[in-house]
């Protein structure tokens, strides 16, 4: 017999609140921090309900796996974590181990100090002051990367994979920071990358009939006029104002764009496409909403042509004039896509225009607006790659594409904000200026999160040594004699300079996950109080 039975509303006050977050977050985090770095131990996530094991070295993931602990106030605590580590994940790719020790570290120190008569909310204030002290410093080693040894080095401390580290870092020279990479199951166990000149949008030719090279199954045209819109081609003469004004400009080819095509207007194209006066295509419009009028905006700016949108209200084609069709150098059309080269659109209104979907994409903070503004960029700035991903079995195909695209989000990161040195090393060169303001201050709460900001940037290093089997005591000793700039290689366990062994992290991912870890565990320090709500759930207890 199956019975419904309530959890009760409960409050719980300190010292209960700290031991009950303090529990789940360690127990989070131990489970994410033997990931960290080059020689990893996985992690093995048993899901139930699929009937299936998964092996992950990914912090992000591994938290987004757990979604509760049995112990409702170490729940909170690692909840709280989780939803930390995967907002991370969201905006960078990378990075969530090593703020995750990191949050562990300033936590745990905290909550010793805070329970010892400090106060939480000074101490949060000089934790996030001394965050942007770390920041700040950060910024100041920040170098540019450049060529595609350099990008794959990087490509490497994050995928552990030299042929796909290769591959992206060719890839990358090639499309830039914005160019529009896809990920495919390969056809094979190796890794193969095809390059497409141009851009291209989903979106393919309305009629088979169309193809005219039956070997590639595409049709291509050259110095081609486009007619840009989102309308429903019903009648066969709503499309001949636009071959007429498209023979008046000399063209002799042109590319349509549209919503819907009815038979009769399929048939009068195929009937009148003549190589001798006027050849024609005609394709889908791509996306959908708002996504639709974008991609529309975005082939407006770069072939100089006048989108008609029935939302604008320009349902017809009467008053077609020369300026309103766009001018490609070439166009093509397969069945699923259709693309353009050499777009003749004004020059002047085309940097405009990439410059203000930069800026856009700078101050977007939602990380699914983000992804769609680098991959219009990517479109009309004319980087295009696809990477096929092979392997063995499927499930390690579907593991390289998540290396993949983690490695690659990675990359765009290196080429928009650079990188620095890597290995915990950029970290421990953060200490000095935070010793100095240790020593200038005569506060005792501000010396105290100095301190733990100090012991925290040496904790990725010591775990990353750690999981490679070393004695981070040991090592990092030797590290402090190097002087700065120096860390321990991982795979030659040699005390090395960073820079000049390659050896790099992505700017952006340290800064985020040391903002991330920093700022959230300030925060939970001053959690006093959890009230846990009525929750319903079923007993299957007679």
């Amino acid at each position: 017999m199956t019975r419904p039975r309530t959890r009760t509303q409960r409050v719980v006050f300190q010292p209960t609140t700290y031991q009950g977050m303090q529990s789940g977050i360690n127990q989070m985090i131990d489970a994410i921090r033997p990931t960290l770095g080059p020689r990893p131990r996985n992690v093995a996530v048993n899901d139930a309900l699929k009937s299936k094991i998964e092996i992950l070295d990914d912090g992000g993931s591994i938290a987004r796996r757990i979604i509760s602990l049995p112990d409702r106030d170490a729940d909170v605590g690692a909840m709280y974590l989780r939803h930390m580590l995967w907002r991370l994940h969201e905006d960078v790719g990378d990075g969530t181990a090593t703020a995750a020790v990191i949050f562990q570290t300033i936590f745990n120190e905290g909550l010793r100090y805070i329970t010892a008569g400090g106060n939480a909310q000074r101490i949060r204030h000089y934790l996030e002051q001394g965050m942007r002290l770390i920041l700040d410093t950060l910024s100041t080693m920040t170098a540019p990367v450049e060529g595609k040894a350099e990008l794959a080095k990087i490509a490497q401390t994050i995928c552990y994979d030299p042929p796909m580290a290769a591959m992206l870092g060719e890839i990358f020279d090639i499309i830039g920071e914005y160019g529009r990479l896809e990920l495919r199951a390969g056809r094979s166990r190796a890794l193969e990358r095809e390059y497409v000149e141009g851009m291209y949008w989903d979106g393919g030719l309305v009629s088979r009939e169309m193809i005219a090279d039956a070997k590639e199954q595409r049709t291509v045209f050259e110095n081609a006029a486009v007619l840009i819109s989102d309308l429903d081609i019903e009648e066969p003469q709503h499309m001949v104002p636009a071959l007429f004004v498209a023979l008046k400009t000399g063209a002799r080819a042109i590319l349509i764009i549209g919503q819907r095509f009815s038979d009769k207007a399929k048939g009068f194209m195929i009937a009148n496409n003549d190589s001798e006066k006027m050849r024609i295509m005609a394709v889908k419009t791509p996306q959908y909403g708002q996504d639709q009028i974008d991609a529309l905006q975005d082939l407006a700016a770069l072939t100089g042509g006048r989108p008609f949108v029935r939302a604008t209200g320009n349902t017809s084609l009467d008053d077609l004039k020369p300026q309103d069709l766009g001018r490609v150098r070439r166009a093509w059309a397969d069945t699923r896509y259709f693309g353009v080269v050499g777009g003749k659109g004004d020059p002047r209104a085309l940097r405009q225009h990439i410059a203000d979907l930069r800026a856009a994409h700078r101050n977007a903070s939602d990380p699914a607006v983000r992804q769609k503004l680098r991959q219009r960029l990517g479109k009309l700035m004319g980087g295009s790659a696809t990477l096929w991903v092979g392997g063995v079995t499927e499930r390690d195909i579907d593991l390289r594409k998540t290396f993949a695209a983690r490695t690659a989000e990675a990359l765009r990161g290196a080429l928009t904000d650079g990188v620095i040195i890597g290995g915990g090393a950029a970290l421990l060169s953060c200490r000095p200026a935070l010793w100095a303001k240790l020593a200038e201050s005569a506060d005792t709460d501000e010396q105290a999160a100095y301190r733990m900001l100090i012991k925290a940037m040496e904790t990725p290093a010591r775990t990353l040594i750690a999981n490679a089997g070393g004695d981070a005591g040991e090592v990092l000793a030797a590290v402090e004699m190097a002087g700065p700039g120096w860390g321990f290689d991982i795979n030659t366990e040699q005390i090395v300079d960073m820079a000049q062994a390659g050896i790099f992290d992505v700017a952006a991912v340290q800064k985020a996950a040391v903002h991330s870890a920093i700022a959230s565990a300030a925060l939970a320090l001053t959690v006093d109080v959890m009230v846990h709500h009525k929750k319903p759930e079923t007993s299957t207890n007679p």
